[in-house]
């Protein structure tokens, strides 16, 4: 089907967040970016401006919400008022990371839920729809009045194993932590593979605080986790694994921040390889020879081309179907 017969046009933007990777998507889509751009006055202040006609058009914003946390959302939240203001016929959030997923509860008196007052932010500033991927809680869909749609990276890091031949019963995938299994599970279902965890102390996370629920034994490993933020957890989890006997430790993490040293202590943990996704255009200062970067392009690529064609979803989501 035509974009005449559609009776709109597919856009699609890219913001400052990480402009590698929406070209990789405008290229899986079939689209050039659309043009805009964006300035910050010298007191902070940001300015938008879309310099193409949007009217009657269904448009996709690429931004991410990762560091500069604050300055991707307000980037995000001023284009999607210039785009309703510009007569858009849609306006879909694609992004790859939600910043302030973690704070999606109050876990302490007088916390505030700050997860759920981004998403309101999202939604009464024009937003039509949000594509993302792997939300820390798939529960943060329901922050939403829209439409969510929630990929998920672990058919990623199936392909990626697969093509290395980490499969069957000499690899354990683990989880660093207790609230991580159920990512795990996925991973080791899609890989033949046994399960294990590492469980670490939430006071305190040094290896003396921490045990292995599972048998790792000349196994080898592969971690994995949601977001790589300070490093310490798969430290952590490497150190330990190691002194259970595993054979080989490797990790996978969907988002990589590498905030603070991050880099400097994942390189001193005995990781054979780190991989992450693209999903986060990562800091000059991470240098990690044993790094590797799976791109997240066609799956989010493909995820827009069915919304603006009303193709379902699922595929996307279903086991062993990359299609």
């Amino acid at each position: 089907m035509t974009q005449s017969e559609l009776g709109s046009q597919l856009k699609l933007f890219s913001l400052s967040s990480n402009q590698e990777l929406a070209e990789k998507i405008a290229s899986v889509v079939g689209v050039p970016l659309g043009k805009c751009s964006v300035k910050q006055f010298s007191d902070g202040e940001l300015q938008i401006n879309i310099e193409e006609s949007v009217r009657g058009d269904e448009v996709y914003i690429v931004q991410g919400t990762s560091y500069p946390v604050n300055d991707n959302l307000l980037e995000l939240l001023i284009m999607i008022d210039a785009l309703k203001r510009a007569s858009a016929k849609t306006i879909n959030i694609v992004m790859p990371y939600f910043g302030y997923a973690r704070q999606d509860r109050t876990a302490k008196p007088r916390e505030p839920i700050t997860a759920k007052l981004v998403a309101d932010l999202i939604e009464k500033a024009g937003a039509t729809r949000l594509l993302t991927l792997d939300l820390h809680t798939v529960q943060l869909q329901g922050f939403f009045d829209i439409p969510v749609d929630n990929l998920f990276t672990m058919p990623l890091f199936e392909e990626h194993y697969l093509a290395k031949d980490l499969m069957g019963e000499n690899i354990v995938v683990v989880s660093p932590k207790n609230s991580g299994v159920g990512r795990a599970r996925v991973l080791a279902k899609y890989l033949d593979a046994s399960l294990a965890i590492v469980d670490q102390c939430s006071n305190d996370e040094s290896e003396r605080e921490s045990y292995v629920i599972g048998n790792v034994e000349n196994k080898t490993c592969i971690v994995v986790d949601d977001i790589i933020n300070t490093g310490h957890t798969l430290a952590v989890a490497a150190n330990v694994l190691k002194e259970a006997g595993a054979k080989d430790v490797y990790a996978c993490a969907s988002h990589g921040l590498f905030n603070g040293d991050a880099a400097s202590i994942l390189a001193e943990a005995p990781f054979e390889k780190i991989c992450v996704t693209d999903s986060i255009k990562l800091p000059e200062t991470v240098n990690l020879p044993n790094l590797e970067i799976i791109t997240c392009s066609r799956l989010m690529g493909d995820a827009v081309n069915r919304i603006y064609k009303n193709i379902a979803m699922s595929p996307l989501f279903g086991y062993h179907n990359k299609s």
